[in-house]
């Protein structure tokens, strides 16, 4: 919870402030190595896609199949209560 009121800044973020993180990255990285990192943020977003949707559609199936029904299993009547259903 406490990692949701930490990133709460985030939906806050105008134009300004965007800039700004971006020349701070800038003067950090360097520009040669900002397209390698945003190559590296795309690639993991796309696996972290792919493992959401295998999970989901993993799901969705097991969600489709149906149980197997089991078969009651029948209990043996005692000898008295046959010879009282053959009696009447």
């Amino acid at each position: 919870m406490e990692t949701l009121y930490s990133l709460a800044f985030l939906t806050n973020l105008g134009w300004p402030e965007i800039v700004v993180i971006l020349v701070v990255f800038i003067l950090l990285f360097g520009a040669k190595k900002l397209p390698e990192l945003a190559r590296g943020v795309g690639k993991s977003i796309k696996e972290f896609k792919k493992a959401t949707s295998t999970i989901e559609e993993d799901l969705r199936t097991a969600m489709d199949e149906e149980p197997e029904v089991k078969k009651p299993i029948e209990t043996p009547q005692s000898t008295e209560s046959k010879e009282q259903t053959t009696s009447q």
